[in-house]
């Protein structure tokens, strides 16, 4: 009985450690990234960054708004979301009620190893196959836009929704379907009226968690975006994201000077966007998820 009560002792002393090391590890990123970012604050200013152009590169008149960037980082996330969310639940629905076990024992690896597929290799495809596509079809002179890099994200998020999701489906108790169609139900009600509200505490976190890669994503955006630092809401032009600007331009900085420290201050609103999107999927969670308990 003591060496259980010990066990006890110890097993909650490790899992409070390691919960309060993820929490110091964040709050030292934070910390890192915002001393960095301080050089930027205290010479430009805040106001500085509400300007709408992003020229920091000018010798002349170097401009550092973030209003293009976080415009093209925002119209690529609300088109990759657009698409991916009804293709990967209602793939998830297929998977989870509809499909033959054959078909699921095909299908789902391998939409899990589409997951698997690294950025730049996915940016490739767009590059050579998506770009041209997209150009051809809605008569551009580049394929390289918003659309295209949406379409790209829209891929690669599509497998975690998909997948998280179908497990969210098929863990909802048998008893439920069964009930359902005692009253007369059809398979259809039942699809969409038992299971996927009684999973949709899952389901939000699939969708939270495929945001999560898209506006998070570096090299596939770079390569097939277009670049173009402008304000912009129509999909058919170049855009460029907060994520690719870092990428593309943190190589070619002296580290100090008023650049390298703005682009510090563009992770920093990256995070606060990652925390932001976080905290609105916990309260999605708390208010439908806890309730279908």
């Amino acid at each position: 009985m003591r060496t259980s009560h010990w066990t006890d002792k110890v097993a909650r002393l490790v899992f409070t450690a390691a919960a309060a090391n993820a929490i110091l590890i964040v709050f030292l990123i934070f910390v890192f990234i915002g001393a960095e970012s301080r050089t930027f604050m205290g010479t430009e200013g805040l106001g500085a960054l509400l300007d709408t152009q992003w020229v920091p590169t000018s010798e002349i008149d170097a401009r550092y708004g973030l209003l293009p960037i976080l415009g093209g980082s925002l119209l690529v996330t609300f088109l990759a979301t657009l698409f991916a969310i009804p293709f990967g639940v209602i793939g998830a629905i297929y998977l989870a009620e509809v499909a033959k076990p054959w078909e699921r024992e095909i299908l789902k690896p391998f939409v899990e190893m589409l997951a698997g597929i690294p950025s730049v290799v996915v940016g490739f495809f767009g590059v050579v196959v998506l770009g041209p596509m997209v150009r051809d079809v809605f008569g551009l002179n580049t394929g390289f836009t918003a659309l295209t890099a949406a379409l790209l994200l829209a891929l690669m998020a599509v497998p975690t929704i998909l997948t998280i999701s179908e497990d969210a489906i098929r863990n909802v108790p048998s008893a439920y379907k069964q009930a359902s169609v005692a009253l007369g139900a059809s398979r259809l009600q039942t699809i969409f009226k038992v299971c996927v509200p009684a999973a949709l505490s899952g389901i939000v976190a699939a969708v939270m968690l495929g945001i999560g890669r898209v506006v998070g994503e570096t090299m596939a955006v770079l390569m097939v975006a277009g670049g173009r630092p402008v304000i912009t809401a129509n999909p058919m032009d170049g855009v460029r994201t907060m994520t690719a600007t870092i990428a593309a331009e943190m190589g070619d900085v002296a580290v100090g000077d008023t650049h390298y420290s703005v682009l510090f201050v563009v992770g920093v609103v990256l995070l606060l966007m990652t925390f932001t999107l976080n905290f609105i999927a916990q309260r999605v969670l708390k208010k439908y998820g806890y309730h279908q308990a």
